[in-house]
């Protein structure tokens, strides 16, 4: 019996997409857009102590192959040759960073995420404005403290916020050492103006320049796969999940935005040519530089710490649920939160408070409360956090948003994207496929010169069929539930202080001396009253 013939479906690109809690790779028709195959591996992340998220860097590098590997598997049982993939791109976590040996390749510690927010001894940065904000790039620092290295020793060593391009194309045995704008523009080491490492910076951290990977386009040819079934095809996108999933979404245009609905939730705009600084807590940021020779566009940005990431909790710590996606049957049986309000700043709260002093309070309870109140409840908190991020957009840019595009694992819930449309009281608009961050990547790759399987001009993007949500309550409702969640958010704050309880008792009496001070202060104090007022 004669082997059957392979499919021949035109350039393939494929696209490592390396998330918190999960890699995928996955394979695209260039002409099309069209996702044919993909696999996935879920990552565990460690919490040594309260703030702190870090991932075994090995794990996350298998999980790279593995996903590699096993996609390539797939196409092959689909009859699909892989030798039409022609380019890789990358999307990665952003704000992880990663030291290793670079006689080795062998990390020196875990891969450090940036904190949700800052604790009382966190790092800080002072910003130009000198308003205190937190050091999300200050992971290299946490990372010397947490190793009890010093800087110097660890200049023999080379440190990246995004491994993969070096470890895929050799890693120790000749890997290219560099990372995009993007991802650059996420450490608190880079000037996104001149697009180069900023000395001041550099020196303030106390992070020797030469040991920061070179900083390319997030489009060109950075090296070739050194391993595996796809060695040999070229690394030739590169960007951070939050912008590429800016250009998956195909946000080309200023004005443009996209909500990425994952771990968090994460509100892109793209701004064009010009950095637009923020007056209502949004990070200005690169958005992308699609080519060595192309401008480079920047973004605003907002973030909401914990989206998917509450599910997740009421799964794992609360027990409510055993998978992610009964949270949506949940809130369908009510169909309400019946006045109870979830506001889940567990490690305080992002943009646009940035208020690490909050924690995660449920209010609103009543004995007729149940699990599938605090269900819809949850799905609300999310898009509650997005509207407070889309308001301070609209302040910062000054034209209000018509829609807003969406993306992400949590956009499969129907319930939250009606939620959504009705809280924003704007339309929600939703792409059929919504591995959106994983196209951005894979766009950026076939587009890279040398490459140029997949145009980028308009006239040539495929059209995406798009699922839309219209708003089904009136605007005053919408208001009322929206006022009701920021008089929550507001009874959250202020809950953690500098004195921490693990330290004792806060009490002023815990020091002995002093006690004995005011002790006998007082006594002598009544003591004379008692005798002034004697005949």
């Amino acid at each position: 019996m004669a082997a059957a013939k392979k499919a021949v479906l035109g350039p393939l690109v494929g696209a490592v997409d390396q998330g918190t809690s999960s890699t995928r790779f996955l394979v695209f028709n260039s002409k099309t857009a069209e996702l044919l195959s993909h696999h996935q591996v879920e990552i565990k992340q460690e919490f040594p102590r309260e703030g702190w998220v870090e991932q075994d860097p090995k794990e996350i590098l298998h999980s790279v192959y593995e996903c590699i590997e096993k996609t390539c598997e797939k196409l092959g049982q689909l009859n699909i040759d892989i030798s039409n993939i022609k380019a890789i791109g990358v999307s990665n976590q952003r704000e992880t960073t990663v030291v290793w040996d670079k006689l080795t390749g062998e990390p020196l510690y875990n891969a450090v995420a940036a904190p949700v927010s800052p604790g009382p001894s966190d790092p800080v940065a002072v910003v130009p404005s000198g308003s205190s904000v937190p050091a999300a790039g200050a992971a290299s620092v946490w990372l010397d403290l947490r190793t009890q290295s010093t800087v110097e020793s660890l200049s023999k060593r080379i440190p990246g916020n995004n491994n993969f391009v070096k470890s895929l194309t050799g890693g120790a045995s000749g890997g290219v050492h560099c990372t995009d704008v993007t991802n650059a523009s996420r450490t608190m080491l880079f000037n996104i103006h001149s697009l180069e490492w900023d000395k001041e910076l550099c020196e303030f951290f106390e992070i020797p320049m030469k040991i920061l990977p070179n900083v390319r386009s997030s489009s060109e040819i950075y090296g070739l796969m050194k391993a595996g079934a796809l060695e040999g095809v070229p690394i030739s996108g590169c960007l951070g999940d939050q912008s590429a999933a800016l250009v998956g979404q195909m946000c080309f245009q200023d004005g443009q935005a996209k909500n990425t609905y994952g771990t968090g939730c994460f509100l892109l705009c793209n701004t064009g040519r010009k950095c637009v600084f923020s007056e209502h807590g949004l990070l200005t940021t690169v958005a992308y530089k699609l080519g060595r020779d192309k401008p480079v566009y920047y973004a605003l940005e907002g973030s909401v710490a914990i989206a998917g990431a509450v599910i997740r909790w009421l799964r794992d710590n609360l027990g409510i649920i055993k998978t992610s996606e009964e949270i949506e049957n949940l809130a369908k049986e009510v169909g309400t939160s019946y006045g109870c309000y979830f506001v889940p700043a567990f490690s305080g709260l992002y943009a646009p408070y940035w208020e690490p002093s909050a924690r995660g309070i449920i209010c609103g309870l009543t004995q007729f409360t149940n699990k599938c109140h605090i269900a819809f409840a949850a799905l609300e908190a999310v898009c509650f956090q997005t509207r407070e991020i889309l308001d301070a957009m609209n302040r910062d840019c000054g034209i209000p948003l018509s829609h807003l595009q969406v993306d992400g694992g949590m956009t499969n819930n129907k319930i939250l994207m009606q939620l959504q449309a009705d809280i924003l009281y704007i339309p929600v608009v939703k792409p059929s496929m919504p591995e959106t961050t994983a196209l951005g990547a894979a766009m950026a790759a076939g587009a890279a010169e040398g490459v140029g399987v997949w145009s980028l001009e308009p006239e040539d993007l495929s059209a995406v069929t798009m699922e839309r949500f219209e708003p089904q309550i009136n605007a005053e409702e919408s208001e009322i539930r929206y006022s009701t969640w920021k008089k929550a958010v507001m009874k959250s704050m202020g809950w953690v202080t500098t004195q921490s309880s693990e330290s004792g008792d806060p009490s002023i009496f815990c020091s002995l001396p002093l006690g004995f001070f005011i002790v006998s202060s007082m006594v002598m104090l009544i003591g004379a009253r008692y005798l002034s007022g004697m005949p």
